[in-house]
């Protein structure tokens, strides 16, 4: 039996897999983030942060361009803000994940408005207001 055959998602509970899928997504993006943060615990063992002031991310750290190359460095504040897109991304792969689930089911209706809510969610991430 094919994974994209509609038998086999109705003999599956997809709500099972998307609530591993979620489950995974944010167990793998706390590893990365508490790995990071240990990492940047290690290579800063002396640093003391200012709170009384607040600095936002440094420019490294805003694209996902310019954080791979740091994540390979081993950069502490590179491998947590890694965690941190993870976790933002895996919502949106179970967005993904459900508008393919409704797509093999031929359930249009859903297809379409998850699709709507899939463009929103990208248009907002990718063309929302900076500050």
């Amino acid at each position: 039996m094919s994974i994209f055959s509609k038998r086999f998602w109705i003999e599956r509970d997809v709500e099972l897999y998307i609530g591993k899928l979620l489950r995974y997504g944010v167990i793998l993006s706390s590893i990365i983030t508490i790995l990071g943060g240990i990492i940047y615990v290690s290579q800063h063992p002396h640093e003391i942060p200012n709170f009384k002031t607040f600095t936002g991310a440094p420019e490294y750290l805003r694209e996902l361009s310019t954080i791979f190359p740091k994540v390979l460095q081993f950069d502490g504040l590179a491998i947590i803000q890694l965690g941190v897109a993870v976790l933002i991304a895996t919502p949106i792969l179970r967005i993904v994940f459900s508008i393919l689930a409704f797509a093999i089911e031929h359930d249009y209706m859903y297809v379409i408005i998850t699709c709507i809510v899939l463009s929103i969610i990208l248009a907002n991430l990718f063309f929302g207001i900076e500050s």
